[in-house]
């Protein structure tokens, strides 16, 4: 059925922020909620209702949504503001303060308005000559088209290959095992996240919309072309209902903000997750894996290299060949309990894998099966799926038992052992017999039709059960797979990377897509995970690069059974060994820049023109990004350089090179030098960055100095500030017992003044000294607190 201009639509109701107009030709219902003053939602509803009356995917500022989801119809935490509502005789004509909607009556194409200088600018509009197709080019599913300007540019879609704008490319919105893939082509991989941002460079106006819908589609943005209807771009469901937000901006910054916002907050991390994390799936293959693990300790200790977790691989499960969730392997690991005891005791944690399919051969499988906990066929028998080692079972996590059955089983196999953490791993959920159905709590649904909301629920299912085993500990997760809202619950990585210079260059631009669609928190498989192992310049300049992303990582699965650690080349080990060092003296910069995606949902890692919409250079495609507010990574991405040309975008008081302190004027290129233990590195003028000054080794690594790196800007009159969040570093009651230094720094042509002022909630700061260091050549006196130090003073009070 598609909607065109025979379709008349009629006001039904108007219930507060929801009117509803009805169609009876087609009896469709669609209603409008508003929402925000820049956020207005469009729903269809069809003549048998919704077919998923609820959501998962919308939380505004919440911390999780209940396990059956939440009403989708509620406008519970929006603000839903007062709105001007008109009628005329051809139109209805919808509008806030800021964002305005004129809908024709018939077809109920929209075309979108916002407010500026005092006038209503039109920005984007339904395709005039077909807006909606509800029955999909095979008879089912749900379209939603758009016109397209040919200058628009398109961001998002979560974790996608390639260039970072997404003009002209058609993407599948289906979650799969892409294990290998090539981080420049290959489509789709592990994520369904059905968000975009359009640009318009013209009027440098920035809007989103977010489709919630859960089935595997497509969005096209001008790949297709067709005569008849001008210029169009779509998305495209195989099931579900056709439920769009429109965020509108004006900037880039306001749209991710506010998207990430309504689909909940970022989970706060414990301290030991931002150290470097090892991992190998070699280790846990092995015939004497727990032996390798202690090994891989003794190397750390013997290298120098500061390590806080290990990720343990699932071949720890395996019977044979094959992989068992829940199963430990007694041969390989004969005291799991003592292992993870001793890793803890040198300061390392376990994460440790599981995956949501059953082998056939399972020593549970046969129990679960007559429980009808795994997903079903329309027979009601068993839908069984390629999984791994051979046939397999997915669990049916919207059966609220096994559910339950899941959580128990981290509890006893995995949170009793001593394990820390969950890696949910495999979770794509590869199903595809349009048959398969789920329990649907408690009312059967199309598999399909919410087939990305599977990983959802196996990491909320992880994360209830370590908040239930250690209710004083803050959880930590770890999940390749998922959908709008995994960010309430996990970290994230861009899977199963192939080993080749230009994925560093692509999974950076795949990051900033995550970035800039709500996922911050996230990282690459440093060194590659599949292929060849990494010669030793392509290794030093990965962890170069990963160093400075919110998961460091090495992980690895190469072709000739060799392992991808830190000291795998003992030429290199140095370098290495100082930029591991480098990014545990800046744990607390990383810390607080967590809590400022948690606070205000500003993300880690941005492209450059996140924070410079206005310099038009840094919308070109290029290899940098921005870390927190005070840096520029300038990665080496390609073999046999020793330089790294780096733009420097346009701002008052330029950039210096973090390790020589030289001025570089903002919009300009500059060159800085690469050498292998230096990550080529950019510091905004102005930035006031936490680090932790005590020595850093293995042994001492969980020492902790406070000190604060002063890049102040050469003119005077600037004013700058940083706040710099603490606590504990691992309480779940982290919102009640923190504590906030805030920080500014003022500049005059004779001296610079910094001033502190400390908020302690519930938590005390466990210093009160700290050292000032300014890092640019600068003759000024330091000012702190009203009283003169030097550079270099290692008593200062703050």
């Amino acid at each position: 059925m598609n909607i065109q201009t025979h379709n008349q639509f009629k006001l039904n109701e108007q219930n507060g922020p929801r009117l509803s107009f009805f169609d009876s030709t087609s009896s469709t219902t669609a209603h409008l909620f508003i929402l925000e003053e820049k956020v207005i939602r469009v729903l269809f509803e069809q003549k048998d209702g919704l077919e998923v009356a609820n959501t998962w995917s919308i939380a505004p500022g919440l911390d999780d949504v209940p396990y059956t989801g939440r009403d989708r119809m509620s406008v519970a935490n929006f603000s839903c503001p007062s709105y001007a509502f008109t009628e005329l005789d051809n139109t209805y004509e919808l509008s806030t303060n800021y964002l305005k909607a004129v809908i024709q009556k018939e077809g109920f194409r929209i075309t979108w308005y916002r407010q500026e200088n005092s006038e209503w600018v039109w920005f984007a509009e339904d395709r005039q000559t077909q807006a909606y197709n509800f029955n999909g080019e095979l008879g089912e599913g749900v379209k939603h088209y758009l016109k397209r300007e040919i200058h628009e540019s398109y961001y998002g879609l979560g974790e996608r290959t390639g260039a970072l704008n997404r003009h002209h490319g058609r993407y599948s919105s289906v979650t799969i095992d892409a294990m290998g893939y090539d981080a420049e082509h290959s489509d789709p991989l592990y994520k369904h996240i059905p968000f975009y941002v359009t640009r318009n460079p013209n009027t440098t106006f920035s809007y989103g919309l977010f489709y919630d819908n859960l089935a595997p589609g497509y969005f096209d943005l001008g790949r297709e072309l067709d005569n008849y209807h001008g210029l169009y771009r779509y998305f495209e469901a195989e099931a579900g209902d056709l439920d769009y937000y429109m965020i509108a901006g004006p900037t880039m910054r306001n749209v991710v903000q506010t998207y990430t916002w309504m689909t909940g907050n970022t989970a706060m991390p414990p301290k030991w997750s931002i150290g470097y994390s090892g991992s190998t799936m070699s280790y846990t293959d092995s015939d004497n894996a727990q032996e390798q693990l202690y090994e891989f300790i003794n190397q750390c200790e013997r290298n120098d290299i500061l390590c806080d977790s290990f990720q343990l691989s699932s071949g720890y499960t395996s019977i044979g060949d094959g992989r068992y969730v829940f199963h430990w392997n007694k041969d390989k690991f004969p005291d799991a309990k003592k292992l993870t005891n001793d890793f803890k005791q040198k300061g390392l944690r376990f994460a440790a894998n599981i995956k949501p399919a059953l082998l056939e051969s399972h020593p549970q499988y046969a129990d679960l099966e007559q429980k009808n906990y795994f997903i079903q066929n329309n027979k009601g028998e068993v839908e069984t799926a390629q999984f791994w080692d051979g046939g397999g079972a997915y669990i049916d996590f919207t059966n609220e038992e096994a559910y339950g059955w899941w959580k128990d089983q981290v509890k006893k196999q995995l949170l009793d052992y001593g394990i820390a953490s969950t890696w949910n791993d495999n979770n794509e959920f590869e199903i595809w017999s349009r048959d398969a159905k789920v329990n649907g709590f408690g009312s059967a649904l199309s598999f399909q039709t919410i087939r990305a909301l599977h990983p959802l629920l196996m990491m909320k299912a992880s994360f209830e059960a370590q908040m239930e085993h250690s209710k004083d500990e803050r959880p930590f997760l770890i999940s390749r797979s998922g959908a709008p809202g995994m960010h309430r619950y996990v970290q994230t990585w861009s899977g199963d990377n192939r080993t080749e210079w230009k994925t560093i260059r692509f999974n950076n631009k795949t990051g900033l897509s995550l970035s800039l669609s709500g996922i911050y928190s996230f990282g690459h498989d440093v060194g590659g995970f599949a292929g060849p192992k990494p010669d030793e310049e392509l290794f030093i300049r990965w962890v170069q690069n990963g160093i400075f992303h919110p998961r460091f990582t090495i992980h690895s699965w190469n072709e000739d059974e060799t392992v991808n650690e830190p000291w795998m080349y003992p030429n290199a080990t140095p370098a290495i060994r100082e930029l591991i060092k480098l990014r545990s003296k800046l744990l607390p910069y990383w810390y607080s820049a967590f809590y400022k995606a948690r606070s205000i949902h500003e993300p880690i890692l941005k492209p450059t023109f996140f924070d410079f919409e206005n310099d038009q250079k840094t919308w070109e495609e290029n290899d940098d990004f921005l870390v927190g507010d005070a840096f520029l990574v300038a990665s080496v991405v390609e073999p046999g350089v020793a330089k790294r040309q780096v733009y420097a975008p346009k701002h008052e008081s330029g950039w210096f090179d973090f390790y020589t302190g030289n001025h570089i004027e903002g919009g300009t290129t500059t060159t800085l030098p690469a050498p292998y233990d230096q990550t080529p590195l950019l510091v905004k003028a102005g930035s006031i960055i936490p680090v932790n000054e005590a020595e850093r080794s293995f042994l001492t690594k969980d020492q902790d100095l406070r000190g604060f790196l002063l890049f102040p800007g050469r003119k005077a009159g600037l004013l700058s500030s940083y706040t710099l969040y603490e606590d504990d570093g691992e309480s779940s009651n982290w919102q009640n017992k923190h504590a906030l230094v805030s920080l500014k720094m003022e500049t005059t042509e004779d001296t610079i003044y910094v001033t502190t002022e400390i908020k302690e909630q519930g938590f005390s700061l466990p210093y009160n000294k700290a050292t000032f260091r300014i890092i640019p050549n600068d003759s000024r006196r330091l000012l702190v607190n009203g009283k003169e130090v030097s550079s270099n003073n290692l008593g200062r009070m703050i």
